[in-house]
């Protein structure tokens, strides 16, 4: 062979090598997504949604949208989540490969657990997928559907101290109106009537017949009404057209009376669910907004079931794939006495009011009443906009829960400067402060400022008879007896500018905007309840336990324990001697019928209290100031049945006689306790 031959031979080996090699490469990077991998991308394309590239993955054989529609409807459906595939075996069969797996997934119902089997085939190198049903489920044919069921969970009902049901799942009367029932002559008529008797507007229920769903025989629901009202039902059943409906809901019994207490339930919006969906939660869940509803959501609300099942074209069931059991919510019971909250109601329903009364031996919230108020049915049952507009707009606030807030005290705070003045040292409950008439200053540093009381006194000025006359000018005095520093120590002690965890949740009560008392004459003010001070009326009571404790200041709860030990927010939040001492003057301004709360004396039973009328003004020019009145009593028997700590402020009052307009509606309660 010549040179020339020998050298094409090896060029052409070569040639038919680089070939080789070139086929093997492309058929190795055909071959790169293995029969197993190929399974693994499909499954991973359910939780992106990536529903096109899944049926990239497939033979094709099936329409598109119908490819892509049933797998989001069932997958999305059901909520498959965390999708894990393990491969058990592939294997060649009559020319197509055969894939057996495992498939583990969370779905809405549970973790759902199978063994499938799924055919490939080569097309162009690379495996494709022979798709059909029985991939989402073993046994799923192209007829049958996938569903969910939900059962819903009951919410725990909300019970007073004495088991009478605040709150519970019921029934309630859907009203609505039939169209094709309505009497075309009366129309007008009879929608102006049905208006008037369910508080609408002729325009909204027009509106609501005038719906594009709205057939003749279609059931227009317009509001829903307790089981209860049954004369209003009577009456709406005389007018051609209405239909009234069993509907499930949540109920109020006693509507305004336990409505800032209770709170409400209403849908659950986009942005609580996305921070509670890992809690169960979805786009139908119904949860607390406010009050004992919201506080208490984990143990109220239940957890409603799911089943996730197969049936056939007759929607007859096929197969269980999972189920979870619905767990109920939790009861839960209250200290609450609706009798004595509805008997708080009945007297301060007409007034801007707060009212709180708690057990001093225990710190049980007996009652908590905010007026005015709003009706929590309205809530749950539906609000027309109308309805929304009235309560959102009105001046006197009905949806502002005033428990929950603070207010200037006036001379309810005198106690509690007299107690810090004992407890401290800075003088003694004899001690005579002198006289200073009706004006007082320290000094001529304070210019043209003075103190006033609003009457002289027989006697000494000492602390009885500052508590029984409620002597501006003394409480200014023994401020200052105590000094700035100790006097803030003291009150933060107590609680001020803290946040005090409570069930029924509370603002901070301050003693001025910046957190410190900047001068002598802010000092003086304070002493007797004025300056920049702000008290929330729950915190309130709590000081006041520490007077008839021994000097320990209760923590409070509104969630009944029979068993539950007497907790303190601070064990010896004031000495000894100084609660006995305060106790002693606030029996006195009760019993002396020189004493501001002398009207309050209820024979039979020994009360101590103190009164409060603090002027809210934006300068001490201010003509047109209001005025913000108190009353904080309690049992000062300690073997009387009668037990209770009521602290009680009212808005505005300049011109129904201050604090002792307060004074005259807490002695009918007591009187009818």
């Amino acid at each position: 062979m010549n040179k020339k031959a020998i050298i094409g031979l090896i060029v052409g080996i070569i040639v038919i090598g680089i070939i080789a090699m070139v086929a093997v490469m492309i058929v190795l990077s055909q071959d790169k997504v293995s029969p197993e991998e190929t399974i693994q991308n499909f499954m991973a394309c359910i939780e992106t949604k990536d529903y096109d590239k899944m049926y990239d993955l497939t033979d094709k054989t099936f329409d598109k949208d119908t490819f892509i529609s049933r797998n989001k409807n069932i997958y999305e459906g059901i909520e498959a989540k965390d999708i894990n595939i393990a491969v058990a075996k592939v294997s060649n069969n009559n020319g197509l490969t055969e894939v057996v797996y495992t498939q583990n997934m969370d779905t809405v119902a549970g973790n759902v657990n199978f063994v499938n089997t799924v055919n490939m085939i080569r097309e162009d190198g690379y495996y494709k997928i022979k798709w059909n049903s029985n991939i989402i489920y073993p046994g799923l044919n192209e007829t049958y559907k996938i569903r969910v069921s939900n059962q819903r969970a009951k919410r725990g009902s909300i019970l007073d101290r004495n088991n009478n049901i605040l709150a519970q799942d019921g029934i309630a009367s859907q009203i609505g109106l039939v169209p094709g029932k309505i009497v075309a002559e009366t129309k007008n008529e009879d929608i102006k009537k049905i208006a008037e008797l369910l508080g609408l507007s002729t325009e909204y229920i027009n509106n609501s017949l005038s719906a594009s769903y709205v057939r003749d025989d279609t059931f227009v629901p317009i509001k829903t009404v307790t089981m209860e009202e049954k004369e209003l039902k009577q009456k709406l059943l005389e007018i051609k057209g209405i239909k009234i409906i069993d509907s499930d809901e949540r109920i109020y019994p006693y509507g305004e009376v336990t409505s800032h207490l209770l709170g409400y339930i209403q849908g659950i919006n986009e942005e609580e669910l996305e921070n509670l969906k890992l809690d169960q939660y979805d786009e139908d869940s119904k949860i607390g907004k406010a009050g004992i509803e919201k506080t208490f959501e984990d143990k109220l609300r239940g957890i409603d079931g799911k089943e996730i099942y197969i049936v056939d074209e007759n929607d007859s069931k096929k197969k269980v794939i999972a189920t979870k059991e619905k767990n109920d919510g939790e009861d839960v019971k209250l200290t609450i006495d609706v009798n004595l909250q509805k008997n708080i109601y009945d007297k301060f329903y007409k007034d801007e009011s707060a009212t709180v009364i708690i057990n001093p031996k225990t710190g049980e919230i007996l009652a908590e009443v905010s007026t005015p108020t709003y009706n929590s049915n309205d809530f749950t049952l539906g609000m027309t906009g109308d309805k929304w507009n009235s309560l959102s707009q009105d001046e006197n606030r009905p949806l502002y829960n005033r428990v929950l807030t603070d207010y200037a005290p006036g001379s309810s705070f005198k106690p509690i400067t007299g107690a810090i003045g004992l407890t401290t040292n800075s003088f003694t409950k004899d001690e005579d402060f002198d006289k200073s008439g009706l004006k007082w200053q320290l000094d001529s540093s304070w210019g043209d400022f003075y103190i006033s009381t609003l009457s002289t006194y027989n006697g000494i000025a000492n602390l009885r008879n500052a508590l029984i006359y409620s002597d501006n000018i003394y409480f200014a005095k023994a401020a200052l007896k105590v000094g700035r520093e100790k006097f803030v120590d003291n009150l933060d002690n107590l609680g001020f500018n803290k946040e005090i965890e409570t069930d029924i949740g509370t603002v901070k009560s301050t003693y001025s905007n910046t957190g410190e008392i900047a001068s002598e004459i802010e000092l003086a003010n304070t002493g007797y309840g004025q300056a920049e001070l702000l008290v929330n009326p729950l915190h309130m009571a709590m000081i006041y336990s520490a007077f008839t404790n021994n000097g320990n200041m209760l923590n409070t709860y509104i969630e009944y324990d029979e068993n539950k030990e007497v907790t303190y927010y601070k064990k010896d939040a004031i000495s000894q001697e100084a609660a006995n001492a305060i106790e002693d003057g606030l029996v006195q301004v009760i019993e002396n019928p020189n004493g501001t709360g002398y009207s309050a004396k209820t024979d039979g039973l020994t009360l101590a209290g103190k009164t409060g009328t603090a002027e809210v003004k934006s300068s001490k020019d201010d003509k047109s100031g209001t005025e913000i009145g108190w009353f904080n009593c309690f049992t000062a028997d300690r073997n009387s049945n009668k037990q209770f700590l009521i602290v009680s402020v009212v808005e505005n009052v300049q011109n129904k006689g201050g604090s002792h307009y307060v004074v005259s509606k807490v002695k009918k309660i007591i009187d009818e306790m």
